[in-house]
């Protein structure tokens, strides 16, 4: 039986990745991606080239489960990543480790920590938060309303991640359902333009509506 390494990859600045995760880059047969592109442009930075590569999503393109299980049957080790960050969470790496523990028990699954964009934001927020609930990905449309309303009498913070195409549409909702809650936004992790952005969501709109051009990147929201 082969091995399954889950790699946690760099969320942004490519010198974050571990000296164990390179070297299992460089021994396993297959590298298991979400986009082989982004993969790619990795490895390439680290000077590890002739790899295998194959995509998997939850898509129809890329390979299934059902493969990645059959190479691990053949003895092959495979090494999972994501884009950014570490794989499962909010990621569909998640259903690849979950079928091979369902139907392969057997086969070893291997932990390479890496950066993650939840951990990365509360150590720079300044908030001071030993529990919260984490929500990954809102919803784009169905429910979408009725999680904010939960995330207005939550007790615990809540958070999130949010792309630029819903970050203000997101903060307008906030501001209806938790206008007096503080809204830490960490956007643009790990790269040039790292920043903090806190207040109630008001404020962070009024500062979104005078720097129009931050409006781009990923951003994880904490509401506490």
């Amino acid at each position: 039986m082969g091995t399954l390494f889950v790699i946690g990859t760099p969320i942004g600045n490519l010198e974050d990745i571990t000296l164990r995760a390179l070297r299992i880059f460089k021994e396993v047969d297959v590298i298991l991606c979400e986009d082989t592109r982004t993969t790619q442009n990795l490895l390439k930075h680290y000077q590890i080239i002739d790899k295998r590569l194959s995509a998997y999503n939850d898509q129809k393109s890329g390979i299934s489960a059902e493969k990645a299980i059959a190479w691990l049957e053949e003895g092959m080790n495979l090494a999972l990543v994501t884009d950014a960050g570490t794989p499962g969470i909010s990621d569909p790496g998640s259903m690849l480790v979950k079928a091979v523990r369902e139907k392969m028990p057997e086969v070893k699954i291997e932990s390479v920590p890496g950066p993650s964009a939840l951990t990365s934001a509360l150590s720079i927020s300044g908030l001071l938060i030993n529990d919260f609930v984490f929500l990954g990905f809102l919803p784009h449309k169905k429910g979408r309303e009725t999680l904010f309303k939960e995330i207005a009498g939550m007790e615990r913070a809540a958070i999130f991640y949010e792309s630029p195409h819903r970050i203000l549409k997101t903060l307008e909702s906030l501001q209806k359902f938790s206008p007096e809650k503080k809204i830490t936004i960490v956007k643009e992790l790990t790269k040039i333009h790292e920043e903090v952005i806190s207040g109630t969501a008001s404020e962070a709109l009024e500062f979104f509506a005078k720097n129009k051009d931050k409006v781009r990147g990923e951003f994880v929201v904490i509401v506490n």
